[in-house]
């Protein structure tokens, strides 16, 4: 069983150059520049797919298997529906998320002349000291607006600022990592697993050691919305999406937890992968813990319904308030690169 030692230096400072990129799904041009300079430096080729995902490279001792490994890093967002008379901007949601839980934020608006502007969230009734609904006022979409932080008070001020309808919404992430080492930050699902990723490939280039078999990282662009991974590179047979393990009622990960899923809505993951992963797990001593997820969905999940010819595991870091003001804690991504390098590495 291979055993590393995952960069901690290296896996927070990229994990923080990704919570920094905005990538509203759809809207993920500038981050994938980040992963594919990052691939450049560890010396990992890799190609595109049609829809602008990525996938790395990385050739085992054993190629007559192909193991495939995601993560995504696009993230929750929104665009643009239309222009208010007011000047303020009505939104239509990128992925799922509450109303309540983006109220009050700072976001920022990208046009597609690359120009950008600030703005705040707000319901259109904001202030308790003007309607008397304020409190209870539903948080749904058509109640929401972006307040631009421009000299505007018409539809003809905003179009003159070249805002358009379909103009990507980013919110802002604030991402912090405190010294007792959790990570509080928007779109830890999924940029944590992503870190973990890079990580393991940091591993092999600094640490030299091989995969047993040939491995194909590939890295998602539209899981958000549900289609990330609907296609994989035929040679994959074996396929571990990472993504966040939830936490609330009825659930036992913690933030320092990896988390193993044994079933989410698309169903029950393959036994005998879920059953290495565990043994693996304590056998390392890692903190993990085996959950169900009946609300969720991942790349393996898309994989599946997709028609790929493959058996899926689900893993990653535990994450609080998931799509909302997220947050887990470093040991959570350090054991996530750890399993998986014991996962895919030769003895």
């Amino acid at each position: 069983m291979l055993t590393i030692q995952p960069n901690e230096d290296y896996i927070l400072s990229v994990l923080k150059k990704l919570l920094d990129t905005p990538s509203p799904s759809g809207f993920t041009a500038e981050v994938m520049r980040l992963v594919a300079e990052e691939a450049a430096a560890l010396n990992v080729p890799l190609s595109w797919n049609e829809k602008g995902g990525i996938i790395l490279s990385v050739p085992g001792l054993d190629p007559s298997r192909t193991i495939g490994i995601s993560a995504h890093v696009d993230t929750l967002g929104a665009m643009v529906r239309s222009i208010k008379p007011n000047g303020t901007l009505r939104l239509t949601s990128v992925g799922g998320f509450t109303m309540n839980s983006i109220e009050n934020e700072y976001c920022v608006i990208h046009t597609r002349s690359g120009l950008t502007y600030t703005g705040t969230i707000l319901t259109s009734h904001p202030s308790v000291h003007v309607y008397a609904d304020a409190r209870d006022f539903k948080r749904a979409e058509e109640n929401m607006e972006i307040r631009i932080d421009e000299l505007v008070s018409t539809k003809d001020d905003v179009l003159k600022l070249g805002i358009a309808v379909g103009d990507f919404i980013s919110f802002d992430a604030r991402a912090v990592i405190t010294p007792s080492g959790y990570i509080k930050s928007r779109h830890l699902d999924d940029k944590a697993s992503v870190a973990a990723l890079l990580g393991l490939l940091e591993s092999i280039k600094r640490e030299g050691w091989k995969p047993l078999h040939n491995l194909s990282l590939l890295i998602s662009n539209f899981e958000e919305v549900g289609h990330g991974t609907a296609w994989i590179p035929g040679e994959i047979s074996e396929f571990i999406a990472v993504d966040m393990g939830a936490m609330g009622d009825d659930l036992s990960c913690k933030e320092t937890d990896v988390s193993i899923c044994a079933k989410d809505s698309s169903g029950p993951y393959d036994y005998a992968m879920t059953g290495r992963l565990i043994d693996l797990a304590n056998s390392l001593a890692i903190p993990f813990a085996v959950d169900i997820y009946p609300q969720y969905g991942s790349d393996a999940s898309a994989a599946l319904r997709g028609g790929n010819n493959i058996r899926a595991a689900l893993i990653g870091p535990g994450v609080h308030a998931s799509h909302s003001m997220e947050r887990t804690h470093k040991r959570a991504v350090l054991n996530t690169a750890k399993l998986l390098a014991a996962y895919v590495g030769a003895n």
